[in-house]
């Protein structure tokens, strides 16, 4: 009996040690895992098919795929200045990166503008309109219906849209038929589902919907250049953040974004 005792007390040992074991590999692995989640990369929605494409390509080169989250610039950067972790931060436009700036919250010597875009006026496939060239021609076109176009207090593609309706005379007319939405690609949902029967976003965004129609370009005078910076974030600790960053920035990474409509910046 104490025989049976002293081997059963053996091959609890053996399990125990073995479990101590599995246990203590996993935390030895932990380091790996977590180098292997790819870099957090908040960007603007625009950049959804772009960014998606090249997150693929870089992750076909044996690097982590990058986690990409997308929403308004400005709603980004208020999270970022609020202390959201991410790694990289691409903008719709330049100000708020200069608020993340001044805040502190760039790795030195990370900004560089990566791409460009136009602003475009667009309507449901389906609509029968003529193509429109002058603000006149967008109010007469608008009625009494409302124009959908990103917040244009904040967003970046809203405060674009602004500037150019008022450098053609038209937003005074159009300010209280404007529809607000939380970013570009609600105000091209809004034209795509027909609530709306016109709306500005940009070119790259009416180019990736089959739903709307291009009725008129903004004069690239009318508003500043659009240009979108991108930068590493001082709070970054994933070792693929800056490769990822420089992809973006190289050859092949501005060849993607060339494919879906981007410009040089």
């Amino acid at each position: 009996m104490s025989e049976f005792f002293a081997c059963s007390q053996a091959r609890h040992h053996v399990r125990w040690g073995r479990w101590l074991l599995f246990v203590g590999a996993l935390f030895l692995a932990a380091p790996t895992f977590a180098q292997s989640r790819g870099p957090l990369v908040l960007a603007a929605t625009s950049m959804q098919e772009a960014l998606s494409a090249a997150a693929d390509r870089f992750a076909a080169q044996g690097q982590p795929r990058p986690v990409l989250s997308f929403a308004a610039s400005s709603a980004l950067a208020r999270q970022i200045i609020a202390g959201a972790p991410a790694d990289l931060f691409v903008s719709a436009d330049e100000g708020w990166m200069d608020s993340i700036e001044r805040a502190g919250l760039l790795a030195p010597a990370t900004r560089a503008p990566l791409a460009g875009n136009r602003l475009v006026l667009i309507a449901p496939a389906t609509a029968r309109l003529p193509p429109i060239r002058t603000g006149a021609q967008i109010v007469a076109a608008l009625g009494k219906r409302r124009i959908a176009i990103a917040d244009p207090q904040a967003v970046p593609a809203g405060r674009y849209a602004r500037a150019a309706l008022a450098r053609m005379g038209a937003w005074q007319a159009i300010a209280p038929r404007v529809a607000a939405a939380e970013n570009v690609r609600a105000a091209l949902a809004l034209v795509e589902r027909g609530a709306a029967p016109l709306g500005i976003v940009y070119a790259t965004d009416a180019r990736a919907s089959k739903a709307v129609r291009v009725v008129g370009v903004f004069p690239a005078a009318s508003h500043r250049p659009i240009r979108y910076p991108i930068a590493r974030l001082v709070r970054s600790r994933e070792p693929s953040a800056e490769a990822f960053r420089r992809f973006l920035l190289s050859p092949a990474g501005r060849a993607i974004l060339r494919a879906h409509g981007f410009s040089a910046p």
